[in-house]
């Protein structure tokens, strides 16, 4: 891509200088192209030209100043179209300057807003609608593409060039005053006592009970989203509070209220949330002890999941006055660690979100196996992914396999965040699905006509949707690894395997990762991948008396004894 890009720039000057019109309007089409494409195709090019000074602006002036000099060997550089011209295409840039100086102010008081929120009233505040997209761009790039008109214009003429240009200049200009108004609108948002007396009235006005707190990147905002429609049904009132800006449009939409606090200090002195007594907390994030600092607040640790990974039993969760654990599992991970977390603050409250999850199959012609690996972990240490060492072979064996499966892969959402070589395999097995589904489309496999479905569509779920209980729902095995995955799929009591990426023995790998104990073992041979899925299920009973132990009773449901813990703290 970069030579693409670079490559056009020397075939522009040999043909604006030859003079070649005809080239010159070919290779200057392209380049744009180009330049559209590349941001597209990996954020590492961009950031790679700007490195050696190379960016954006500067190979957009280089393509002017080459139209430039095909107008001057065309017309001559005595015409006064050609001075026309190059005054238009100095305009641009003064144009688009402007224009980056007032999204830059408008973006600066939006981000000086000291509490952003979210199903709340606050229209006293008149928060202004934000500008179509391509008017916020505070780096000016789109404006940069009207110097088309007089690039391309200069292929044709030196008066279409000069008119071209000043259409240019107008269009920006245009597009420059319309940002004043949204400007002027948001200087009122600079009022940092007013924004938080306003919001601070909202969240007083609805009384909150219940707080669900949450920071950390966007990758990681499932942590949150699993907890919301919970949350939506308790029997109390809860609010959401976040930390990082624009973090709630990473969540998926919901009826909760949210307030967001960039700041420390902010939080800390907002004095709305005094009604509420209970913090829920699903992830063990440095900006936790802001939150942790008010005193009236009793914090609970639900985590994002029960698993056997270490995530489930770490140090940190001492900090908070109460642990929650889906069931007799989570207490039992406490108790073997030692960590300091006493067995009188650990409460079973269950795993409300896995009330939509059948015991039933999707009831197709042929079975569905979903491939659900986790990420890669923090450190060497943590590291129970399969994707790296085993995914694509499990993937392709599952491709392979005769009679013909369906196949759902659903990877981490922070795949890639450590190691680059997950992000590799992943894309590997991303192409062998797509090839496997041009292949299928192609031709009618020849087991159709004994009554096998002639198409089978594959999946990759990569975003928020479907969610991954969507995709238990819809498959009839499971494979992953080491993960809550393991613990939430046994409410479906359908069959499933883990991999042992470690290579662990047999024995020693159950009893250091109980939630495995009624599926098959995987080790890197991929051995016992082809009884999994062609063998007779053995494990039913051993998968209804493991999901007890991990999930808790089925009687009180899950929701009603989420509800009374919650109730329990409230009264106390």
């Amino acid at each position: 891509m970069i030579a693409a890009l670079l490559g056009c720039y020397p075939v522009l000057l040999a043909s604006a200088l030859w003079p070649a019109p005809v080239v010159f309007g070919a290779v200057a089409a392209a380049s744009y192209l180009v330049e559209h494409v590349a941001p597209r195709a990996g954020r590492p090019l961009p950031d790679l030209l700007c490195k050696v000074h190379l960016g954006l602006t500067l190979r957009f002036a280089a393509r002017e100043t080459m139209a430039l000099l095909l107008v001057a060997r065309t017309a001559g550089p005595d015409s006064p179209w050609f001075l026309g011209m190059a005054a238009g295409v100095f305009a641009i840039h003064v144009v688009r300057a402007g224009h980056a100086g007032l999204a830059l102010r408008l973006k600066q008081m939006l981000s000086r807003m000291p509490v952003t929120t979210r199903n709340l009233d606050v229209s006293t505040l008149r928060v202004p609608k934000l500008p179509p997209r391509f008017l916020r761009d505070d780096r000016g790039a789109r404006l940069l593409y009207l110097d088309a008109l007089p690039v391309l214009g200069a292929v044709f003429d030196v008066r279409v060039a000069a008119l071209g240009a000043g259409l240019a200049v107008a269009l920006g200009a245009a597009g420059t005053l319309a940002l004043i108004p949204y400007v002027r609108r948001a200087a009122p948002l600079t009022d940092r006592a007013r924004v938080m007396e306003v919001v601070a009235e909202q969240v007083e006005k609805y009384r909150p009970e219940v707080v669900l707190y949450f920071s950390g990147a966007p990758a990681a905002a499932y942590q949150a989203r699993m907890w919301l429609p919970v949350l939506e049904r308790i029997d109390r009132r809860a609010i959401v509070v976040l930390r990082e800006r624009g973090m709630a449009a990473h969540l998926e939409p919901t009826t909760l209220p949210m307030v967001c606090f960039p700041s420390s200090a902010d939080l800390m002195s907002f004095r709305a949330l005094a009604d509420a007594k209970l913090c829920l907390y699903v992830s063990n994030a440095g900006r936790n002890v802001h939150m942790l600092r008010i005193p009236t607040l009793r914090s609970v640790f639900l985590n994002h999941g029960d698993s056997d990974k270490e995530a489930s039993f770490n140090p940190f969760s001492r900090v908070y006055d109460e642990v929650w654990v889906a069931g007799p599992a989570g207490r039992d991970r406490y108790r073997r660690a030692r960590v300091g977390v006493r067995d009188e603050n650990i409460h079973e409250v269950g795993r409300p979100q896995l009330e939509g999850i059948s015991t039933e199959g999707p009831g197709l012609p042929y079975r569905t196996v979903l491939y659900a690996p986790t990420w890669e972990g923090w450190s060497d240490d943590l590291l129970h992914t399969s994707l790296i060492s085993m995914g694509p072979r499990i993937v392709r064996a599952l491709l392979d396999h005769r009679p013909r499966l369906r196949v759902i892969y659903k990877p981490h959402p922070l795949t890639g965040h450590r190691d680059k070589s997950a992000v590799r395999a992943h894309r590997k097995i991303v192409t062998m699905i797509e090839e496997a589904e041009l292949a299928t489309s192609k031709a009618r496999h020849p087991s159709a006509a004994a009554g096998e479905a002639p198409t089978i569509r594959h999946l990759v779920v990569t975003g928020s949707e479907p969610h991954l209980y969507d995709c238990f729902n819809q498959c009839d095995l499971l494979i992953t690894d080491i993960s809550s995955v393991v613990a939430d799929f046994l409410a479906s009591e359908k069959p499933y395997a883990v991999t042992n990426v470690a290579g662990l023995p047999e024995q020693a790998f159950h009893e250091r990762y109980p939630s495995t104990e009624a599926g098959e073992l995987l080790g890197q041979d991929l051995a016992g991948l082809a009884d999994f899925l062609g063998g007779k299920d053995t494990l039913a009973r051993a998968r209804v008396k493991l999901r007890a132990y991990l999930l808790g009773p089925e009687y009180p449901d899950a929701l009603t004894r989420f509800n009374a813990a919650i109730e329990r703290v409230l009264a106390g």
